[in-house]
């Protein structure tokens, strides 16, 4: 998604600076016009700091897109502390932090927006998936809380919630644990997951969702990327927060 972004600004005549762990090793991007590669990893304060001061001196910096991240599924009981941290760390103080250390940018120029990928499971919870769910609710409501101190100087921030999308989620951006005493709902969840994510949306249709986001000047928080993700949280609006947990259990374990 992030690379499918990149190239969606860039067609639409935008500078892009695109930030990723290993740019030594990206191939595509460095092909285009007007993109620029800086070595991030969001989970690195000092590089946090190094690449928006890179990034500033490039060009003014009018929109930031915090994208990284990865799913982390299993029942906690089979999830070890060190994994619990790197996903805490990645898709949720990852967002923090490059947020903070743009912000006095964007005040000073009383200017500018904050997009960040959330996921329809930031709105919506399902089982085995509660750290990442942890990370994403927290950056959702972490998001409108920001949104009054930041209005205040005329800077925007707002949230994009895919549901199923067409990328190599389940393999390379996947950190999955096994418990025994969890294989039903292991098993069940799993299949779900991967029969959603084989009929997921092509990642450059999120692109157009971050750029709608980013560019029509709306008081507006949340961005449902996906067809899958609005029908999940309309449900859940309908029903309510309980009555819509419940259901999940009965669809996915065929248990009231």
């Amino acid at each position: 998604m992030g690379k499918a972004t990149a190239k969606f600004f860039q067609q639409k005549g935008w500078k892009v600076i695109a930030t990723m762990r290993n740019p030594a090793k990206e191939t595509e991007l460095t092909e285009l016009k007007n993109v620029t590669l800086i070595p991030l990893d969001v989970t690195d304060l000092g590089q946090i700091e190094s690449a928006v001061t890179k990034a500033i001196a490039i060009h003014p910096v009018d929109v930031v897109f915090n994208n990284a991240g990865y799913g982390l599924m299993g029942a906690m009981e089979a999830l070890s502390d060190e994994q619990i941290l790197k996903e805490i760390n990645t898709n949720l103080l990852g967002v923090i932090r490059v947020t903070h250390a743009f912000i006095p940018h964007f005040r000073e120029r009383k200017t500018g927006v904050f997009i960040s990928t959330t996921s329809m499971g930031g709105l919506v919870a399902f089982p085995l998936h509660s750290i990442y769910h942890a990370a994403k609710f927290g950056v959702q409501g972490w998001s409108e809380s920001m949104s009054f101190e930041l209005g205040l100087h005329n800077i925007k921030i707002k949230t994009v919630a895919p549901g199923a999308v067409a990328t190599d989620f389940l393999g390379r951006s996947l950190d999955k644990s096994l418990h025994p005493a969890y294989k039903e709902l292991e098993d069940k969840l799993f299949a779900t997951t991967e029969s959603m994510m084989s009929h997921g949306v092509p990642p450059e249709k999120i692109a157009e969702v971050v750029y709608e986001a980013a560019t029509d000047d709306k008081d507006q928080i949340t961005y449902l990327a996906t067809d899958d993700a609005k029908v999940a949280y309309a449900r859940r609006l309908e029903i309510g927060s309980e009555a819509s947990r419940q259901e999940i259990r009965t669809q996915i374990l065929g248990k009231a």
